[in-house]
């Protein structure tokens, strides 16, 4: 099923900018004009995210924001021409999970609304609510991933792993069999922030594999599909 934005704007050009190209991606989109009825669709239709302008008419985006965190922790981008810094300070301090600044790139807002729903996804497994891993522990041979406690275990002894490296194996793992290709992974755990820079994915896996492995030169769990990307096994061979 997609992935269902909210964009909340009022001027309708933007809004139609932005419906066209999400809809490109997708995405159903519901794109309002004023802070009023952009509640009422958060309330009542729950979406997966909203990108919400800041200069509105009646209710401005941080009265909008302020109102939706009352009720729901649905990601939300803030839309601005203003760049202050205070401004950003005050959008993230009362709720917003990110934040773009007019006039902005399609291809940076795209990464951003696709990296702000992984991180919710991500969040809702970690919480035990996501049906994709139905157990706090998932086991494969003698790696064990606690998903609520954040560690990584091998032959029952913690493995250090930086946030992102669990991330990566937790990913992997819950993917276990289906190749990904770098570009990807940086999409799906990384998101925006390293958007472009595949070679930070080949130094994360020789990272993570040099703490999981026994042989990292021959791995069992972490594993490359030559010219296509990597996977992850149960380790039984």
């Amino acid at each position: 099923m997609a992935k269902k934005i909210l964009v909340v704007d009022d001027e309708k050009n933007i809004v139609d900018m932005i419906s066209y190209n999400l809809k490109k991606e997708g995405f159903d989109v519901l794109g309002v004009h004023d802070g009023k009825a952009g509640l009422e669709i958060v309330s009542a239709q729950e979406p997966h995210l909203v990108l919400l302008d800041i200069m509105m008419p009646g209710i401005d985006g941080f009265e909008v924001c302020r109102k939706i965190r009352e009720f729901s922790q649905v990601p939300i981008i803030m839309l601005t021409a203003r760049a202050e810094e205070l401004d950003k300070v005050l959008g993230l301090s009362i709720g917003a999970d990110d934040y773009v600044t007019k006039p902005f790139g399609v291809r940076e807002l795209m990464a951003r609304v696709k990296a702000n729903i992984r991180k919710r996804e991500i969040s809702q497994t970690l919480e035990g609510k996501s049906p994709v891993v139905p157990e706090n522990l998932l086991e494969f041979g003698e790696i064990s991933i606690d998903i609520g406690r954040y560690d990584v275990y091998r032959r029952g002894e913690p493995i250090d792993l930086t946030r992102r490296e669990f991330e990566l194996i937790l990913f992997l793992a819950t993917q276990k069999t289906q190749v990904f290709s770098r570009e990807t992974l940086l999409e799906k755990v990384w998101g925006y922030e390293y958007f472009g820079d595949v070679r930070t994915v080949d130094v994360t896996i020789r990272r993570l594999r040099s703490k999981v492995e026994d042989n990292p030169d021959r791995p069992r769990f972490i594993l490359t599909k030559r010219g296509v990307g990597y996977y992850f096994s149960e380790g039984l061979f």
